[in-house]
């Protein structure tokens, strides 16, 4: 039985903090909801929509009293927010977040508010769009999604469970990992698909006949691009703060773009086949086998 929460303060209500708010209220799992944030439309939007009850562009203020806070800032907003709540937190109150590298996260709690760590349980939920704002949250984005919790030694088992309940009331299925590990796997299976976008976008528009390329851009294009559209500034941080995973994943998939380059360059059938052949049984076994 998921317990309910009396007041939850979440920290940027966008589309990762206001479906998540949407999930709670919707699961009946939530009584209060108070929103943060520096966009006055987009908190005004939040409370016209049911997302929030109430609002402040305050930290402190909108922990005060808080039973849960959730984290749903960029990761370069992180240690600040940190900082603002540690005096005004209440002491049985439980902080979790969303930040895609759980790393620097962590680091900045433990530098800025220390006292903090035993209640701060890491999260990452995988499950997003490429809109932002509340406007584009909905209360099913976390159904059948995964959920990385990465608990830290000061945490309570009794307190790791019941950000695993929050989330599973959400319909998110929750597993567990250790921080490193999952900043590694992370890196290797969104941020590089990110940094893969952007950079064949960013190339393309760089080029002389761009306007040309993207009107015939196909379907395949559309899709495989669509994530260049995610917040720029989110994923700025996101490279800064898992760049000791992410550096070493690029430079790994840069050698083997050079392969792929001199098999071409080679014409070397067999070899682009065996490759093109190994891709499709690894992605129809690993990616599509998995619901």
């Amino acid at each position: 039985m998921t317990e309910r929460i009396g007041r939850l303060a979440i920290i940027g209500v966008g589309l990762i903090g206001g479906s998540l708010a949407r999930a709670l209220r919707h699961a009946r799992k939530v009584d209060e909801i108070v929103g943060c944030g520096r966009g006055k439309a987009n908190l005004d939007e939040a409370v016209a929509l049911g997302v929030i009850d109430r609002y402040t562009h305050d930290i402190a203020e909108a922990v005060d009293g808080a039973d849960v806070v959730f984290l749903a800032v960029p990761l370069g907003a992180m240690r600040d927010a940190f900082e603002a709540m540690r005096d005004r937190l209440p002491t049985t109150a439980l902080v979790t977040d969303g930040g895609s590298a759980k790393g620097s996260v962590v680091d900045d709690c433990r530098e800025v508010a220390p006292e903090l760590l035993s209640r701060f349980i890491p999260g990452h939920p995988i499950a997003g769009t490429e809109k932002n704002g509340v406007a584009a949250s909905f209360a099913e984005l976390y159904q059948n999604r995964r959920v990385i919790l990465t608990p830290l030694p000061e945490n309570m088992s009794a307190d790791v469970a019941r950000i695993r309940q929050m989330w599973e009331a959400c319909g998110a299925e929750v597993t567990e990992m250790p921080v490193a590990h999952h900043d590694e796997v992370l890196a290797a299976t969104s941020h590089l698909p990110h940094m893969l976008a952007f950079g064949l976008v960013d190339m393309l528009a760089r080029m002389k006949e761009n306007d040309e390329i993207f009107r015939y851009a196909a379907g395949g294009f559309r899709d495989f691009t669509r994530i260049a559209s995610s917040n720029p500034v989110m994923w700025r941080d996101i490279c800064v703060a898992n760049r000791g995973a992410l550096g070493p994943m690029l430079s790994a998939f840069a050698a083997e773009l050079d392969l792929l380059a001199e098999r071409i360059h080679a014409a070397d059938g067999d070899a682009l086949l065996e490759v093109f052949e190994r891709a499709k049984a690894a992605r129809d076994r690993y990616v599509d086998g998995i619901r």
